[in-house]
């Protein structure tokens, strides 16, 4: 019977290619038929990569540094390559997404949600696992945005609009237990949301601006929602935010029904990160199909997005006095894909969840 620090031995040797071809049969039959240690390997496996990455980054630090005391020590001015503040800065900043990328990965593969199996991952970013180190960085960021909260975040993730006057959607995961919710749109802006309806089994959250005169846009959304699933092997696309900034992704429909065989969903070939919990899956034709919900933390590159169809369930749900109109016109059918993606951002918005 393995145990942990077995497991962990086996990790290492793996990682740095030491396994031979048996062992390496061996682990991947394993793996196979034990859902339980590849969770517990492919954990281990995840934390050395996120060490190793880490060293990585200091050891490209003491090289900058070393280049500095070269250039310090040398006595031929003509000789000199200076470092500006502005290099130094670059390479710091670049340090740091770098740190906050493995965190981000180590957090995937060790957040598993109670009420589900094991080697189902949600996909809101948490912003405690990573806040210490990042706490200077939140403070100055909030002193430079008037309108953002006192409070630090807690959790991130991705909506998108629903009507162009304040109706936007994302995961219930995400907003569960919030103490308030705030989105930041296209310009950088802060706008207060509350929840108007959602779907915990379906994990769907419905949310509204509190600003009366708030606009996504300047026009209605140039998108529609289908109303029926799509076919096996359909190309789609989606906007999210795994960062700061908006990022794109795409790939494929592989199964028409989800996690555990859910007929809500859709099982996806396609990347996800933390933070893009809410995310909106895009047809070529511009058509909303689906919304990110989850990934299957054992298979690289399998995601979970609730359908369309279930959205508009929900929405015709609600009491009439939202009064939340689907838009049935799609602007995006004949544009490139370049274009459809930059009106599309005006409508995409980061989640900033804040949590005591």
């Amino acid at each position: 019977m393995l145990t942990e620090q077995n497991i962990w031995q086996l990790a290492e040797r793996y990682a740095d290619g030491t396994l031979p071809q048996q062992e390496l049969d061996a682990l991947e039959q394993k793996k196979a038929s034990d859902s339980a240690f590849a969770t517990e390997f492919n954990e281990c496996l995840n934390i050395i990569h996120s060490m190793n990455d880490a060293g990585k980054q200091a050891r490209f630090r003491n090289t900058l540094k070393d280049i500095q005391a070269a250039n310090t020590a040398t006595a031929k001015p003509l000789r000199t390559i200076p470092l500006h503040q502005h290099y130094w800065r670059t390479a710091a900043v670049a340090a740091g997404i770098a740190l906050l990328t493995s965190l981000s990965t180590l957090w995937v593969t060790q957040h598993n949600n109670n009420k589900m199996a094991s080697q189902y991952s949600l996909l809101k970013r948490d912003l405690e696992t990573y806040k210490r180190s990042q706490s200077r960085l939140i403070n100055n960021i909030q002193q430079q945005q008037q309108n953002t909260p006192a409070a630090e975040v807690r959790y991130t993730g991705t909506g998108f609009a629903l009507t162009n006057d304040g109706y936007l959607v994302t995961n219930y995961h995400v907003t569960e237990g919030a103490d308030s919710v705030y989105i930041q749109s296209r310009n950088g802006s802060y706008h207060k949301a509350y929840t108007v309806g959602y779907d915990q089994k379906a994990d769907i959250a419905i949310l509204k601006i509190e600003d009366k005169d708030f606009r996504f846009g300047k026009g209605e959304l140039p998108y529609s929602f289908a109303p029926n699933k799509r076919k096996l092997g359909t190309k789609v696309y989606s906007l999210g935010f795994p960062q700061d900034e908006i990022v794109y992704n795409e790939g494929y429909i592989s199964s028409k029904n989800g996690f555990d065989g859910d007929s809500s969903q859709y099982r996806l070939q396609m990347p996800a990160y933390p933070g893009q919990s809410g995310a909106p899956i895009i047809d070529p034709n511009g058509n909303v199909v689906a919304m990110i919900t989850g990934k299957d933390a054992s298979s690289e590159g399998t995601t979970y997005a609730v359908s369309s169809k279930a959205l508009m369930t929900l929405v015709q749900s609600l009491p009439k006095s939202n009064n939340i109109k689907l838009s049935k016109s799609n602007k995006l059918n004949n544009l490139t894909l370049e274009q459809q993606i930059e009106k599309l951002e005006y409508y995409t918005c980061s989640i900033k969840v804040y949590k005591k």
